[in-house]
């Protein structure tokens, strides 16, 4: 019998991981943060469970975890996942930063885990075809690829063109050559926002001679998704869209007529593939690959390599973060670092060392402490306080009534409200409620903090859990509503009590606890 899995997002794409896994037989459970979306899988798929990612990460039962989320959250969710024990299969890209990918590669070999990323085109059977035509000398010496990955959309703001369309190709060609390049250049154009690329060509070259170019767009009229691999005896053109002759050869030949080079050209000849939904195909193998404790074919190995292709280009397009002017940089005068697409409101106090990413804004009358930092998407203000050392992932909003002491970290898309009532018709801004996250408290991924709120030092909020009730020092809450369920060290370790004391095992930090109340024995100040 094949192991079970979790898919975590059952959006655009993880639906299609969701119906592979359920067919496969092995779709233990689901967690999304779209209540309508899991009441309608609650009723297609009856059998499966519908769990918080902390329940799934304590579920013994369940071996797998696949994530199917936005890329900016990959890197949280594959590390939690891992540090609990569970094997990962990620969708592309593994994750956004080449160091983020080493480190999760560094950690699944620590921890003895499966790491698997899903670069879907080497589960297509022509993909597959094609490799075993390149290695037998099929095709002769190769001396050039090019792709083609062109749309009208899906169009996102988490992440540019290349990013989003590119990794597939960058995979196959960097495994049909077996070569990583020696040189990589790109360019691009940005039409429908000054930040995000929606036009790229990239150029890689390799120590072997050979060269690729990888096209992708979402400005395009119509869809094409189509390699092409020259060798000096055929030409192999994969074209996806066709519904069946996906792989052709073309065995057309170069003759020298008077020192000239006359083309002669051959009709084309189809290559049998057998069938199957290469989707299915990559679950199946994943699913092997736990059972049989097997390096997956796109391992994370394989994805860091792609990953670091991808960051080649991006440096090459001229939007690197750092390489970038900004509008605020970091001098004795701004002694902080702002990405330009960051707007900050006059009226606003911002400490030595924070660092504030895309497209954020910092609203007027708000103070922001030392060593921050602000990931993309994010909105602080107006009138807003938090500390020092706090990190607030993306797409996260802080408004007026909220406070972060030191320390705070909030994960990425995780809500507060500010109204215990909001109406769009209704306005209500004399009467928010004001909430607090005290030092060192850590609120997971995708996690609601109701107004009025107070939240105690160093608890710590389960992914998607939605908190409707004060937090107390040290408490560990998970689900919808929040419930209690032990208690955790300021270092982030689990506490096991014995009676009514407990000593974290990690850091050795002594604890008592008092009618379900928890407190350092030293240091709690």
């Amino acid at each position: 019998m094949l192991p079970g899995v979790a898919v975590i997002g059952g959006g655009h794409w993880g639906k299609n991981l969701i119906r592979n896994f359920h067919g496969l037989k092995s779709l233990a459970a689901i967690c999304d943060c779209d209540e309508e979306r899991l009441s309608n899988y609650k009723e297609q798929y009856p059998d499966c469970k519908i769990l918080s990612f902390f329940e799934i990460l304590k579920d013994e039962t369940i071996p797998a975890i696949v994530i199917a989320t936005p890329a900016e959250t990959h890197r949280a969710f594959v590390e939690e996942a891992i540090l609990a024990g569970k094997d990962v299969f990620v969708e592309k890209p593994l994750c956004l930063s080449v160091k983020e990918g080493k480190e999760l590669v560094a950690l699944a070999r620590e921890k003895e885990r499966i790491l698997m990323v899903g670069h879907l085109l080497w589960y297509h059977p022509a993909v597959l075809k094609l490799k075993e035509l390149i290695d037998s000398g099929e095709l002769g010496r190769i001396q050039y690829i090019y792709s083609n990955r062109l749309n009208l959309g899906k169009i996102r703001r988490e992440e540019n063109i290349l990013w989003s369309f590119a990794p597939h190709d960058i995979s196959v060609i960097l495994g049909l050559l077996g070569e990583v390049p020696e040189n990589v250049e790109a360019q691009g154009g940005n039409y429908l926002h000054p930040q995000i690329a929606d036009v790229t060509v990239s150029l890689l070259s390799f120590a072997s001679g050979i060269k690729a170019h990888v096209f992708v767009s979402w400005l395009h009229p119509f869809k094409e998704q189509k390699l092409i691999v020259v060798g000096d005896k055929k030409m192999a053109v994969f074209d996806d869209m066709e519904k069946k002759d996906k792989l052709l050869l073309y065995p057309h030949s170069i003759e020298w007529k008077n020192h000239l080079p006359v083309p002669n050209k051959a009709e084309a000849q189809t290559v049998q593939l057998p069938e199957g939904e290469p989707l299915r195909a990559e679950c199946l193998h994943f699913l092997k690959a736990v059972e049989t404790r097997t390096k997956p074919r796109t391992d994370g190995e394989e994805g860091l390599r792609v990953l670091k292709v991808l960051q080649q280009c991006q440096e090459s397009l001229g939007v690197k973060a750092q390489a970038q002017t900004q509008s605020v940089s970091e001098s004795p005068s701004t002694p902080f670092f702002a990405h330009k697409s960051v707007y900050v409101d006059e009226e606003v106090a911002v400490g030595q060392g924070t660092r504030i990413w895309h497209f954020s804004h910092i609203l007027k009358g708000s103070s922001i402490g030392k060593g921050c930092k602000i990931g993309q998407n994010c909105v602080i203000g107006p009138n807003v306080n938090i500390g020092n050392n706090v990190k607030i992932q993306n797409n996260v909003s802080v408004y007026e009534g909220v406070t972060l002491e030191d320390h705070v970290f909030c994960g990425p898309s995780m809500v507060f409200t500010n109204v215990f009532n909001p109406r769009s018709e209704i306005p209500r801004m004399d009467a928010l409620r004001k909430t607090l996250l005290k030092q060192g408290a850590t609120i997971g991924a995708n996690a609601t903090i109701l107004c009025g709120i107070t939240v105690g030092r160093y608890a710590f909020i389960g992914a998607g859990a939605v908190v409707i009730k004060d937090v107390p020092d040290y408490a560990v809450v998970v689900g919808n509503p929040a419930r209690l369920t032990g208690s955790i060290c300021r270092c982030g370790i689990k506490l096991v009590f014995a009676g009514n004391k407990a000593t974290c095992l990690d850091c050795g930090q002594s604890y008592e606890k008092e009618e379900n109340l928890v407190h350092s024995v030293v240091n709690d100040q």
